[in-house]
């Protein structure tokens, strides 16, 4: 008994990340996919956001926007793949309690700022197209610092009292993190006395940010949907509309989908293997900050015309042929 009593009082103040045990042997292999993964976020977003901010006609607010999108996903990268790349390369697995801590704040804060934004970016879409005359009313600068305001208060105080749960409990038993980085449960699941607080804490993140943002958005876009097909006369940009918001609805839903059920997976029981879990994991921070300068800048005319415009370059012009019917016989 007083084996176990002394046993409790001792927290550990480091802690090693053990990500795909079962691959040990293949950890250098391991680091080519995700340092060319982490290369491709930031010379995509970083390209982005350089020319947002060099071409003046995209000072608007939805390229701000994307903007602000694109910095936030290098910062969140950042913040756990070149720990990763270390482990993987030489072996660099341990961290102190509060780099931990400082690692999970970030990474979960900048991930709830994210979210914020993408709703953001719906609203401002669903504003533009739906309620054109009232744009500039509605979406101004006064708006913007509300948004911003908003976004600190919620993310910051939400994401600071997780982290303040988790810096309260006691680590007397592993200090082996099954994770690359410092996820909120995979540190609390090694915690020796109650976690019923943090756990509770982990479902009021989901249901402030999954639960307020995902039907918000989702209803945006469906309005956004309804109003271009029916404007639409040709059957071409109706497909053009379609694949524009499901395109961006999945990336979206991917982001919020697998977020949720590793930030969940232990609050529920949810039988997902570690290796799984792990995975899932680096995808929910990796996946979306790949794809999105695809989505928001590549696939968008005006940012490509940006592109073209500073480095001087001439999109290619596609000329459309005319054919004559048959039965008119040919010239």
């Amino acid at each position: 008994m007083l084996k176990a009593s002394l046993s409790h009082n001792f927290s550990h103040t480091s802690f090693v990340f053990r990500g795909f045990p079962e691959l040990q042997n293949l950890h250098r292999l391991l680091a080519f996919p995700f340092s060319a993964s982490y290369l491709t976020v930031l010379l995509g977003n970083s390209l982005l956001v350089y020319v947002i901010s060099s071409v003046e006609s995209l000072h608007s607010p939805m390229y701000l926007l994307i903007c602000t999108l694109c910095v936030v996903d290098i910062l969140v990268v950042t913040a756990i793949l070149p720990n990763m790349l270390l482990n993987l390369l030489f072996g660099w697995d341990e961290i102190s309690l509060a780099g931990c801590l400082t690692q999970m704040f970030f990474t979960h804060f900048l991930s709830s700022v994210e979210s914020t934004l993408l709703l953001a970016m719906a609203v401002d879409r669903y504003v533009a197209i739906c309620l054109p005359l009232r744009y500039t009313e509605i979406i101004n600068s006064s708006t913007s610092v509300k948004l911003l305001l908003f976004t600190l208060v919620r993310s910051v105080s939400i994401m600071a009292t997780l982290v303040s749960l988790a810096d309260s409990l006691q680590f007397c038993g592993s200090n082996v993190i099954q994770h690359f980085y410092c996820d909120h449960m995979a540190l609390v699941s090694l915690a020796c006395d109650s976690t019923d607080k943090s756990n509770a804490a982990g479902l009021a993140v989901i249901v402030c940010f999954v639960g307020v943002d995902i039907p918000l958005i989702f209803l945006s876009y469906m309005k956004i949907l309804s109003v271009v097909l029916r404007a639409a006369a040709a059957g071409e940009d109706r497909l053009k509309a379609f694949h524009t918001c499901s395109t961006h609805l999945m990336v979206i839903m991917c982001f919020y989908l697998v977020g949720s059920l590793t930030f969940l997976s232990h609050n529920l029981n949810i039988p997902i293997p570690t290796g799984v879990n792990t995975l899932m994991g680096l995808m929910y921070i990796l996946f979306p900050a790949t794809v999105n300068p695809i989505i928001y800048g590549v696939r968008t005319k005006e940012i490509q015309n940006g592109f073209f415009r500073i480095f001087n370059l001439k999109p290619k012009k596609i000329k459309t042929l005319k054919t004559v019917a048959a039965e008119k016989g040919q010239m």
